[in-house]
């Protein structure tokens, strides 16, 4: 066996075992494109190899995706199929593990009316929302893994000849997700170690607000007085482990839904439904969006703030040191999974009950009373870079030093 294919049996191995967690007796479920069908193979071996009780696929093909776009009529495209989300809380009731396997076209959407994109998305979100809950409560075990699409690395590595692309983006997954270490599930234990601690310190500290300062931006953004930083791991209400990103850099909290005010600048480019985002800035008052420019993408971030009210706002504050695995790889992937992992970012839209005490347990209107924003997406957008500096203002008011430079200070 080859070092490529050992590397891609341990990719297999690392998301059922470690992102997902799979237990045994437990249903397994995959969404998959149709491209990567040889190694979803190998998933749902080791997947049955452990214990599960039954895997099912649900395959995705960016073709049929872009004509649906392109040829249905409006009406489809502003439905999202009552059985399918139903199909979805199914699972979730029943705590199947849950495991995407994307393969990005950045492009994809291009030239479609950013109307259609902005419908179809919130009729999914709409449709989806009490599956979405589940997900983002961690009642239920998930995780989302990455492989290449020729669109994708074509994107990604446009210098390199064409039939080398594929395999340099293999490359940069199994480099971004620790494969290429002798024992990538002992590598993932001892970053889970080391992130655990970050978010330690930054509970205890338990600051008031966050002061994120660089080449144009200058936002400060309060927390909620009982906010919790969230490591690389996450806990179901079993009990059981999961890693919801492969992979994941970042500790995060919530901010309080009125607490941003300021501008922020992107950093690296925003891929959102098929159409990519770059160069773009967002004005905050009481922490709702009031302004907004982008240099490419406008259109697309201008449906994205208008999904609904809730979308005017933050929902995620995390930090990322500039040097990371992924950020060392000077690459910009195009993809979020990847490029938030490579650099402090913020979210628009819902927050993770999570994110405060006692939040997995709280109704909704009980978040609201915290001060977390509810809506249909949670989309992450990156601003920091090495010019990034973060203050954090204690409960007294003084003021100390988190990141420099775009590493941690401490």
């Amino acid at each position: 066996m080859n070092s490529f294919e050992e590397n891609l049996l341990k990719y297999a191995s690392l998301a059922v075992e470690v992102g997902v967690n799979v237990q045994p007796g437990q249903t397994l479920m995959i969404t998959a494109p149709i491209t990567a069908a040889d190694f979803v193979r190998k998933i749902v071996k080791r997947a049955y190899e452990i214990g599960a009780k039954i895997v099912y696929v649900d395959w995705i093909d960016d073709q049929i995706t872009r004509l649906q776009y392109e040829m249905a009529p409006d009406e489809a495209i502003q439905e999202y199929p009552f059985w399918k989300a139903k199909w979805w809380e199914e699972l979730a009731t029943t705590d199947a593990a849950i495991l995407n396997v994307v393969a990005r076209d950045p492009d994809l959407l291009n030239g479609i009316d950013p109307k259609r994109i902005k419908d179809a998305n919130r009729a999914k979100q709409e449709a989806m929302k009490v599956f979405k809950n589940y997900c983002m409560s961690d009642r239920i075990s998930w995780s989302i893994i990455a492989v290449p699409s020729q669109a994708w690395a074509d994107k990604v590595f446009p210098s390199q000849p064409s039939n080398c692309r594929i395999g340099a983006l293999w490359e940069a997954i199994f480099a971004a997700t620790r494969i290429n270490m002798e024992d990538p599930v002992q590598a993932w234990k001892e970053h889970a170690q080391v992130s655990d601690g970050k978010a330690a310190r930054l509970n205890d500290l338990k600051y008031k607000a966050l002061h994120f300062r660089a080449p144009g931006t200058d936002l400060m953004v309060e927390l909620p007085q009982n906010h919790v930083w969230n490591s690389v791991t996450s806990t179901n209400q079993k009990g059981i482990k999961f890693i919801s990103n492969m992979p994941t850099e970042e500790v995060f909290t919530a901010p309080i839904k009125t607490g941003a005010n300021g501008t922020v600048t992107s950093t690296k480019p925003l891929s959102f439904a098929g159409k990519i985002i770059d160069n773009f800035k967002l004005t905050f008052n009481n922490g709702k969006i009031i302004d907004f420019t982008a240099e490419k993408g406008y259109e697309s971030l201008k449906g994205l703030i208008e999904t609904d009210e809730g979308s005017h706002y933050l929902g995620e504050v995390a930090l990322v040191p500039h040097h990371s695995p992924i950020s060392d790889t000077n690459l910009i992937f195009y993809y979020t999974l990847f490029d938030e992992n490579a650099s402090i970012h913020l979210a628009l839209g819902k927050a993770y009950p999570s994110c405060i005490e006692g939040g997995k347990e709280m109704s909704r209107d009980e978040l609201d009373v915290y001060g977390l924003n509810d809506s249909l997406i949670h989309v992450d957008f990156m601003i920091g870079s090495g010019e990034m500096d973060v203050d954090g203002i204690l409960p007294d008011g003084s003021v100390e030093p988190v990141v420099r430079a775009g590493n941690w200070a401490f």
